[in-house]
């Protein structure tokens, strides 16, 4: 008798288990999410004698591929708790990007309301928000990331983000304690990790965004300032060294097609010394007939003071075979100027001086 009532009390407690489990489940809501994507691309000049290459895309084929799970809780009275989980790989190797992290693109927590979404992990910057619709071609392997490694990469480490869309007007802003603690691993990886008591400044970064969209137009302003820290890369060697971008970037819609425009202004306080530039950018993506969508962009950088500037040409055909799956073309050419030796491939090497042309084509699919 003790042990029918036993038991019965073990299934009813069983049941009660797995419906507060499942009701629990039900309250948060995860999505998982990602890009597959890669080229094979071809390009001339990688050296001094001429020599072209080809081969598959690492970062990027017309988007980085990744893997991410969303989630978020309905807290009640407008509140929500949310995450984000999100790596990035090479399609080519299956190696994991962002210097090795698995969920090197984003890893954070936070709560949502009607004041915003704040953030607490590794979170994008300011930046990465500032180019989303500017900059038509994205982080295409032909693009203005090649110029400036970071624009893909604005995301930091340590951070806490505040990001709020107010009818038109959009703001945010991001303060890190210490930016990037990974120590190989490409651009994204710049061995400044802070959080050092011996020095409060080093490694840290803040970021800012002020933006005004009614989705027909808009504009945005941003600030992004990293500083160094001991063994940091790109020269900041030390919390007086830092890297500074302030943008403007528009865009703005006209009969289905977008137009987009920015300029960077960037001065880097390196160990080498003070160097300053302006990157300009000006695309547009154009819906032809039936799956085909036309990509085009011009950039510029120049450099103050310097002949080593650059000059960027692109053009990108995609053409979709659904919703989720994409072919897509691109042509590039990259004009380096004086010493100047940036590759048009992302991650790419180029002759010092040399235009670089190249060509490719790859296969996306959206999930």
């Amino acid at each position: 008798m003790n042990k029918r009532h036993g038991g019965r009390r073990a299934t009813v407690l069983a049941a009660a288990l797995a419906s507060a489990t499942w009701s629990a489940g039900a309250q948060t809501q995860v999505t998982p999410y990602g890009i597959v994507d890669i080229a094979i691309a071809h390009t001339d000049h990688n050296d001094a004698a001429g020599n072209a290459s080809t081969k598959l895309s690492t970062l990027t084929g017309s988007l980085p591929s990744r893997f991410g799970l969303r989630g978020s809780e309905d807290l009640g009275n407008g509140i929500a708790a949310v995450f984000t989980l999100e790596g990035g790989f090479g399609l080519d190797t299956g190696m994991l990007g962002q210097g090795g992290r698995l969920f090197g693109r984003q890893s954070w927590i936070g709560l949502k309301g009607p004041w915003g979404t704040v953030q607490l992990g590794r979170v994008p910057t300011m930046t990465f928000h500032a180019l989303a619709k500017s900059d038509v071609v994205g982080p295409n392997l032909f693009s203005i990331s090649s110029i400036d490694p970071y624009l893909p990469n604005a995301r930091s480490d340590n951070t806490v983000g505040w990001l709020g869309s107010f009818g038109t007007v959009t703001a945010g802003a991001t303060y890190s304690l210490g930016r990037d603690a990974a120590a190989a691993g490409g651009p994204s990886a710049t061995n400044c990790g802070g959080e050092v008591p011996r020095d409060a400044q080093a490694c840290r970064q803040a970021s800012a965004l002020l933006g005004y969209d009614t989705g027909a137009y808009g504009v945005n302003a941003s600030w992004d300032k990293l500083r160094g820290g001991a063994g940091a890369a790109g020269g900041l060697t030390s919390s007086s060294h830092y890297d500074r971008r302030v943008a403007v970037n528009g865009y703005a819609m006209v009969k289905g097609a977008r137009l987009g425009a920015g300029i960077i202004a960037r001065t880097t306080d390196a160990a080498a010394g003070i160097v300053k530039s302006n990157l300009i950018y000006l695309g547009a993506s154009v819906p032809l007939t039936g799956p085909l969508t036309l990509d085009v962009q011009v950039a510029r950088r120049d450099v103050k003071h310097s002949s080593d500037d650059t000059n960027l040409a692109i053009a990108r055909m995609l053409y979709a075979l659904s919703k989720r799956t994409a072919l897509h073309a691109s042509v590039g050419r990259m004009d380096n100027r004086g010493n100047a030796a940036v590759p048009l491939d992302a991650g790419g090497a180029v002759a010092p001086g040399r235009a670089q042309h190249g060509v490719m084509a790859g296969l996306r699919h959206v999930f």
